[in-house]
C-alpha cells in the first residue's frame, strides 16, 4: 500500500476545513500531501455493475498516484466530469472551476477556435484527488507542459481497431509500431487504452510545434500501413478504414487522450495500464481494472518509470514525412473544427462528396439530402447517448433483416461526436456488401438528436 493511501485511511475525517465551515456528514476530508482534500458524497456509486463508489475511485488513485502523476504532472487538463457516475453521460469542462482551493494552479490555453480558457494543472496527489472529486473518472491532459504550451513533449500513437478486429491483431500492430519507432530513433512506451485499443507514447524533445508533431504522426501511421496493409490503416474516414487505425490526429492541438493509470468509464472499471513490451504480446485488456491494478503497481512498480529520461528527436520521422510528400502524398485530413490547412485534401467524407466539388452537409442537414454519395451509406441515428443510438440501430435492423445478413462488423459505423459541451453518437451503416437491388434508401432517422442544443 502506498504511503499516500495509508495517510488517507489513517486520517479519513479531519472535521472543520480551512474556511471554518463544518464538513457535512456526506463528505470526508483526507490528509494528502500536506493538504486537506474534501471528498463530497463519498458513497455515491460511480460504477453500478460492481458497486464502486467515489471513495473507492479516490483510494484507487491514491494507490497508483506516483504512476498517475507521471502521466499528468505539470500538464493542463480538460475535465471530463461524470458527476453522477458512468451511468450518465459526462460533460467536458475546459475552464477550471472558479470555486477552487488556492493551491490548485491553472494556466491559460488558446484553442484552434480562438477561444481561451484557464485549465487545471495537476502537480501533486492532493490536486489529483481534488480533480477526481469533481467526477473525473479518467484523466485527460494535453501533451504539453504548463511552462511551454506550444511545444509538445509527447508523441501519442492511438491504435484504434475497427469493429470485429481481434485483440491479437491490435497487439501485432503495436509491436510493429514499436519496431518502426525504434528504426526512427524513438522509444515507445505501451499501455492499454482501457477500452478496445492500445496506446504507444514517446517522450520527445520539446522542440517542435503541434503541426510538426502531427506531421510526424501521419508519417508514422503511413509507414506502419505500408508494412502491414492488411492489418493497419492511416485512413481518417471511418467508412474507408479496416484493421487497426493509427489515429494521427490525436497529436493535433487541443486533443487529449486518457493518461496512464486512468480508470475508464467501462462497466468493469478498466484501467489504461502501462505495460512492458514483453507483456504486450500476451496481455488481455480485461485483466486490468480498478480492483487489480493497485496490487500490480505495488508488486512491480510503474513500467514507465524511465520514460522522462528517454526523450528523443522527431527529425528522422519528419525526414520520412518529407520523402512521403515528395512522392506525392498530400497532408491527411484534420479534425473538423480546425481551419483548412495548406496541402490538405478536401475535408469531406467520401460518402458526402459531390462530383467535382468538396464540402459536405451541415450537422442538421437531412441525411442524404442533395447528395450523390460515393459510398453506399445510410444514416440511422443521431443520439445524445450511445445506448439510445444503438437502440435505434436495433429497430432499423428489425425492419431490414435481409440487409443485416449481408453486413460485417465493420459496416456499422459508430461515431462519438464531440460538441462544445458534451458528446453525442452517430450511427451509419455501410451497404457495400449488400446487393444493389436490396439496398434500402435513406429513411428518417430512428433518433434525431440536435447536437447544437445544450442539455
Amino acid at each position: 500500500m502506498s504511503n499516500l493511501l495509508r495517510q488517507a485511511r489513517a486520517f479519513p475525517l479531519l472535521g472543520p476545513v480551512a474556511y471554518g465551515a463544518i464538513v457535512p456528514p456526506s463528505s470526508v476530508v483526507l490528509a494528502i500531501a500536506g493538504r486537506e482534500v474534501t471528498v463530497s458524497n463519498p458513497e455515491k456509486v460511480f460504477f453500478p455493475r460492481n458497486g464502486t463508489t467515489k471513495l473507492d475511485l479516490v483510494r484507487y488513485y491514491l494507490g497508483v498516484a506516483e504512476g498517475a502523476l507521471r502521466g499528468v504532472a505539470g500538464r493542463p487538463m480538460t475535465l471530463k466530469r461524470y458527476v453522477n457516475g458512468i451511468a450518465q453521460p459526462p460533460f467536458f469542462q475546459k475552464r477550471a472551476p472558479a470555486a477552487r482551493p488556492a493551491w490548485v494552479p491553472t494556466v491559460e490555453l488558446r484553442f484552434p477556435s480562438g477561444r481561451t480558457a484557464r485549465e487545471v494543472v495537476v502537480g501533486d496527489a492532493a490536486q489529483l484527488i481534488w480533480v477526481v472529486n469533481l467526477g473525473c473518472v479518467d484523466l485527460n491532459p494535453h501533451p504539453v507542459r504548463a511552462h511551454d504550451l506550444d511545444h509538445p513533449d509527447e508523441l501519442r500513437v492511438d491504435l484504434d481497431p475497427v469493429p470485429g478486429v481481434p485483440w491479437a491483431q491490435v497487439r501485432e500492430v503495436a509491436l510493429l509500431t514499436r519496431e518502426v519507432l525504434a528504426e526512427f530513433g524513438l522509444q515507445g512506451w505501451p499501455k492499454t487504452s482501457g477500452s478496445r485499443g492500445l496506446h504507444v507514447y514517446c517522450r520527445i524533445e520539446p522542440c517542435w510545434t503541434f503541426t510538426e508533431v502531427r506531421r510526424a504522426a501521419v508519417a508514422l501511421a503511413r509507414e506502419v500501413e505500408r508494412r502491414a496493409p492488411r492489418l493497419a490503416t492511416s485512413r481518417w474516414w471511418k467508412e474507408e478504414r479496416h484493421g487497426v487505425f493509427l489515429d494521427y490526429n490525436q497529436n493535433a492541438r487541443d486533443r487529449t487522450v486518457a493518461s496512464a493509470y486512468s480508470v475508464r468509464p467501462t462497466p468493469d472499471a478498466r484501467v489504461s495500464t502501462p505495460l512492458s513490451w514483453d507483456e504486450v504480446a500476451i496481455c488481455e485488456p480485461e485483466a486490468f481494472t480498478i480492483e487489480t491494478v493497485p496490487a500490480r503497481f505495488a508488486r512491480i512498480g510503474d513500467p514507465w518509470q524511465g520514460m522522462d529520461a528517454a526523450a528523443g528527436s522527431l527529425a528522422p520521422l519528419l525526414e520520412l514525412a518529407a520523402s512521403q510528400e515528395a512522392a506525392g502524398l498530400p497532408d491527411a485530413p484534420w479534425p473538423p473544427h480546425f481551419e483548412k490547412q495548406a496541402g490538405e485534401p478536401p475535408r469531406v467524407q467520401p460518402s458526402r462528396r459531390r462530383a467535382g466539388e468538396g464540402g459536405g452537409a451541415s450537422p442538421r442537414t437531412h441525411p442524404g439530402a442533395g447528395r450523390r454519395p460515393s459510398a453506399p451509406l445510410v444514416e440511422v441515428a443521431r443520439a445524445a447517448t450511445e445506448a439510445e443510438a444503438r437502440a435505434g440501430l436495433e429497430r432499423w435492423r428489425a425492419r431490414h433483416p435481409e440487409v443485416w445478413a449481408h453486413l460485417g462488423p465493420d459496416d456499422v459505423l459508430v461515431d462519438s461526436m464531440r460538441g462544445r459541451f458534451s458528446t453525442w453518437t452517430r450511427i451509419r451503416v455501410n451497404l457495400r456488401r449488400v446487393p444493389e437491388a436490396q439496398r434500402p434508401p435513406q429513411e428518417p432517422l430512428e433518433v434525431d438528436h440536435d447536437p447544437r442544443r445544450r442539455g
